[in-house]
């Protein structure tokens, strides 16, 4: 049987040579200009209709895939990854959220799958294995978000007709529970810094609930103590090295941080902190970048370190949040860091050629910044002299100065502005552990009505 073409690009069906019914749809417009046809081919000519006619139904209600080889799942997220997601996110939080939840989960799971194969019930037994495997789910969470937020994105560039993340229950995470410091336990710890070098950097984040980030990343010049106000405009943050070469992988494997491979026998968690396994890397190690040059052998081409335009180290980027907010300082708190600021210019005379000049309000005594994990350490040794029992976080502290400012009555929008909080539901997580705040409301209520 002889095709029959249809005027006005409409659908063909006819009976092949070779004995089976072949359809033809046109689907739209190729990228090159030309006509994009599909075809579907069967047994009946009953089976190549009911075919045709829904490549018709998902072109007419906009549902079409692009014309082209469709990328597996793995395929598709590594593009999002590389030419996407920098688009979107802070180079830190690709390299220490989304990358390692991908690389790690996403495609070792669901990789090998057609993407517009891909399936809820697929779906659903990924998430169970999580579950399993003991994630967190907060963490299950946000790798449920970046893999939806990919298949969006595969949506609207016409690869797939339907993003499944939105045809199952998404998986729920679960709000950490906040512990602040008692009033009585922040005065402990402000006794305990009081003539400690750097003791000024807990006073500010117990007073004012500066991110670690943001305290470390403070800088004179952002600093007017005359008016009696600090501007938090940055966090200083350090990025993973990677190779400046325009083809790294000429240099050698794909870089990696952390976390540890899974047979690595440091690989523990410590005071809550992540290990970054050094000493057991062998001398062939491609696991880190920029971590362990000195087990490697001279030629090693394996890390970013071995490459002369690497980038990374540290790093001012924009805060969370709000960004950028101004916030008033408590006038005994400008006296106490006006008397850091003359014990730093000794430090730095003291220095002479060796200082650094990175104008950091709280520093090494080179002027160089202080590293995350010393800053932990310090924090942890700090509640041992005060004789406080908590295995309390450093971002306990900014806990405490939200808690503090709501029992003094400060109002929660004022919170909010202070903390940099871009919603105030995030405020609000606050009030509901102020015991003072609800004894005070209390005893107000029973002086209205009982007031004599």
């Amino acid at each position: 049987m002889m095709a029959t073409r249809k005027p006005n690009n409409r659908s063909s069906i006819y009976l092949g040579k070779d004995g089976k019914w072949h359809g033809w749809v046109t689907m739209g417009v190729k990228d090159d200009g030309t006509p994009d046809r599909r075809h579907r081919q069967g047994k009946t000519e009953a089976e190549v209709t009911a075919k045709v006619r829904e490549l018709e139904q998902k072109r007419d209600s906009g549902k079409t895939t692009k014309a082209g080889k469709v990328p597996t799942v793995g395929q598709w997220m590594r593009i999002y990854l590389d030419e996407i997601a920098p688009m979107r996110v802070s180079r830190l939080t690709l390299d220490s959220t989304y990358r390692p939840k991908v690389e790690w989960w996403i495609i070792p799971r669901l990789g090998a799958h057609r993407l517009d194969r891909l399936r809820p019930e697929h779906l659903d037994a990924f998430y169970a294995g999580l579950v399993k495997e003991g994630l967190a789910p907060n963490t299950i969470v946000q790798i449920h978000r970046i893999l939806s937020r990919a298949l969006k994105l595969a949506v609207r560039r016409e690869l797939i007709a339907r993003n499944v993340c939105q045809m199952i229950d998404a998986p729920t995470g679960e709000d950490t529970e906040i512990e602040p410091l008692l009033r009585e336990e922040a005065q402990d710890i402000l006794d305990v810094v009081k003539d400690r070098r750097n003791g000024t950097r807990w006073s500010v984040a117990l007073a004012l609930g500066l991110r670690q980030s943001e305290s470390l990343g403070l800088r004179w010049k952002y600093v007017d103590l005359d008016k009696g106000v600090i501007r938090v405009f940055w966090q200083l943050k350090r990025l993973r090295y990677q190779h400046g070469c325009k083809d790294p992988h000429a240099c050698g494997t794909r870089l990696h941080r952390y976390p540890c491979p899974k047979d690595c026998p440091k690989a523990k968690r410590t005071s809550g902190r992540r290990h970054t396994c050094v000493t057991a890397c062998r001398k062939n190690c491609t696991k880190h970048g920029g971590a362990c040059p000195k087990f490697c052998a001279p030629d090693c081409t394996k890390h970013a370190v071995a490459c002369p335009d690497r980038t990374g180290g540290w790093t001012f980027v924009k805060p969370k949040g709000k960004g950028k907010r101004s916030i008033a300082l408590p006038p005994p708190l400008v006296k106490l860091l006006q008397l850091h600021h003359e014990a730093q210019d000794a430090e730095r005379e003291a220095a002479g050629d060796k200082w650094q000049a990175w104008d950091l309000v709280w520093c090494m005594p080179d002027g160089s910044p202080i590293d995350a994990g010393d800053d932990w350490d310090e924090w942890k040794e700090i509640l041992q002299l005060a004789e406080i029992d908590k295995d309390a976080r450093v971002h306990d502290a900014r806990h405490t100065a939200a808690t503090l400012l709501l029992e003094q009555g400060v109002d929660i929008r004022v919170v909010q502005a202070v903390l940099g909080h871009s919603q105030l539901t995030t405020t609000k997580r606050y009030t509901h552990i102020t015991e003072t705040l609800a004894s005070e409301a209390a005893a107000r209520m029973g002086r209205a009505l009982w007031d004599d």
